[in-house]
């Protein structure tokens, strides 16, 4: 299970390189518990996976263009970007209309 605990956390397990912005902490920690773990086993997912159809990975546009959102659970989406082609960065996460409005 990932554990989110500080701002400056990142995954280096693979070469892809995951890491946080506050906002996203803030937000995750309001999650249930049981989002949270949801949200673990997602981006397990996603680090092995990204194309694969449970996430619905895809790129956003308007207000969020340059973003890109992959699904965690029902209504819950988390939000990253790319910095370059090995950092992902979590920016954002939430229901769709929390994200959408």
């Amino acid at each position: 299970m990932i554990q989110l605990k500080t701002s400056s956390r990142h995954y280096t397990e693979h070469p892809m390189k995951i890491k946080f912005i506050n906002q996203f902490h803030k937000q995750f920690y309001k999650l249930p518990k049981k989002q949270q773990q949801q949200f673990d086993e997602r981006i397990l997912l996603f680090v092995r996976d990204k194309a694969n159809p449970v996430l619905r990975f895809h790129p956003l546009k308007g207000m969020y263009a340059g973003y890109y959102s992959i699904n965690i659970s029902g209504d819950l989406r988390a939000l990253f970007y790319k910095e370059g082609e090995k950092v992902v960065i979590f920016a954002l996460i939430g229901t769709h209309s929390q994200l959408y409005g």
